[in-house]
């Protein structure tokens, strides 16, 4: 029997297509650790066609979050634009939190750690790369209080990120309730003195790997 190579190489990009697009709605509907062999399942194709196609969890991780990743660099530069420092720095969170409950996988994208995907983590830095701009914007303009840090502001994300993820299924508009109570504490008008301070960056690192 003659081969076909063109056929199969058809045939193995339909399968590619079927596995990223079963990967990215599993991800989005139950987070990243969702099981590969449902992955394979809604292919319809064999655990091995997976591995051949995507040899680790992350590879699909790189395959699929890159792209979904894109609007949170849109909403920093979105939030730079704003000629209201505050109003950028209030809507570049409600934009963040709105694509975190919107897909379970993107959420853990934005707030865990995956060294091995080095694609989404490039593209995660990517989206936060405007961050400390959108924040120092709005303290020089005096509407968000002095001492808050880039720390503060990743407990803050990774901590209504747990909201979402716990929530989503009883009352998934609840995280916006929570941000509200946070922003208004974070309004320099608002503000008392903390006795306790911020923590490191180095710190919220270790205590997101833990």
């Amino acid at each position: 029997m003659a081969s076909n190579p063109r056929g199969r190489r058809r045939d193995a990009a339909a399968n590619r297509e079927k596995l990223l697009a079963a990967a990215g709605d599993l991800f989005a509907e139950r987070g990243l650790a969702a099981p590969l062999e449902e992955v394979a399942r809604r292919s319809q194709v064999s655990i091995g066609t997976l591995y051949n196609h995507f040899p680790t969890r992350e590879s699909l991780f790189d395959a699929i979050y890159p792209d979904r990743l894109t609007g949170l660099r849109v909403a920093g530069e979105k939030a730079l634009s704003d000629p209201d420092p505050w109003a950028g720095f209030r809507d570049f969170l409600i934009t963040v939190f709105e694509l975190q409950a919107a897909d379970r996988g993107l959420n853990d994208a934005m707030t865990l750690r995956y060294p091995a995907a080095a694609a989404m983590s490039e593209a995660c830095d990517r989206g936060y790369a405007s961050i400390e701009q959108i924040v120092d914007r709005a303290k020089a303009e005096g509407v968000l209080r002095a001492d808050f840090t880039l720390p503060d502001l990743a407990c803050l994300i990774w901590a209504t990120s747990r909201v979402i993820t716990a929530t989503v299924d009883v009352a998934p508009e609840a995280w916006r309730r929570y941000l509200d109570l946070q922003l208004d504490g974070l309004r320099a008008a608002a503000a008392h003195p903390s006795e306790v301070p911020p923590m490191t960056a180095e710190q919220v690192a270790a205590a997101m790997r833990a």
